[in-house]
């Protein structure tokens, strides 16, 4: 074989090799824009794109019940169906107030059982945490639930994945009332109604000192500027979405009709 043959023998394979490359890097960028940018199983829905101003009002139960009574009472006052994120031992310690949140027509979902760190656990101790935290809520009212919150909001790949196997929508949050720090009620009210908009979904807690006063100013506000306070259930979509990177939800259906 002479040099000029074995030079056009060499670009061929040189072509074909950045070929099968370039195929790679393409499914690989597919690969990546569908789990990021379109919503695979690695992001919990922070947010929803929506052009109707409703908002999710949820609170974490992992503390205690005291003000279990008057936050019902508030979202009853407002016309609020709320969303709360129970731990397992919560309920198994509060079944009453379990119950009560049920009765009044609100939506439960799971916050794990025992509030760990479920970042890198192990899928063996993320089942155990779902699982228990279930059967504590089912046992206190009846319901099973579908929706999971994690503890801190700290989540990684391998968490989402596991709790969509199991049935869940892993729901994190865009306006945090960071009502754990005990901010004054109108400090709380402050941050949260400069930062909610169409699709909001609120972080709240029970047992936090200060949280029925802010609420309180904060759904007299929002219901003057003409929102609907909805479970998380009735603010994502259940099918034909993505999410874009930073958690916000987008209905394909709607993208595709307006484009």
């Amino acid at each position: 074989m002479d040099v000029s043959q074995r030079r056009k023998e060499t670009w061929k394979l040189a072509l074909a090799v950045t070929g099968a490359a370039l195929v790679i890097f393409l499914a690989l960028g597919i690969f990546v824009y569908k789990a990021v940018a379109e919503g695979g199983p690695h992001l919990p829905i922070y947010s929803v794109e929506t052009d109707e101003k409703k908002v999710a009002v949820t609170v974490n139960c992992a503390w205690g019940d005291a003000d279990i009574p008057e936050l019902l009472e508030l979202f009853e006052e407002y016309d609020v169906e709320a969303t709360f994120f129970i731990l397992g031992q919560w309920a198994e310690k509060y079944p009453d107030s379990t119950r009560a949140i049920a009765e009044a027509g609100h939506e439960i979902g799971s916050h794990s059982n025992t509030h760990p760190n479920m970042a890198g656990i192990g899928e063996g101790r993320i089942r155990e945490e779902l699982d228990r935290s279930a059967e504590h809520i089912e046992r206190a009212c009846g319901i099973k639930p579908v929706l999971f919150r994690a503890p801190s909001g700290s989540y990684d790949n391998q968490l989402i994945d596991v709790a969509a196997k199991l049935g869940y929508r892993t729901i994190q949050w865009d306006v945090d009332s960071r009502d754990w720090q005990n901010p004054s009620a109108e400090e709380m009210a402050e941050k949260v109604l400069s930062a909610v908009g169409p699709g909001s979904i609120l972080l709240f807690h029970s047992g936090a000192e200060n949280t029925p006063e802010a609420l309180a100013m904060i759904l007299q506000e929002l219901s003057t500027q003409g929102y609907q306070f909805v479970k998380i259930s009735d603010l994502i979509y259940q099918e034909e979405y993505s999410i874009d990177s930073a958690g916000r939800q987008v209905s394909l259906a709607k993208k595709s009709a307006a484009g």
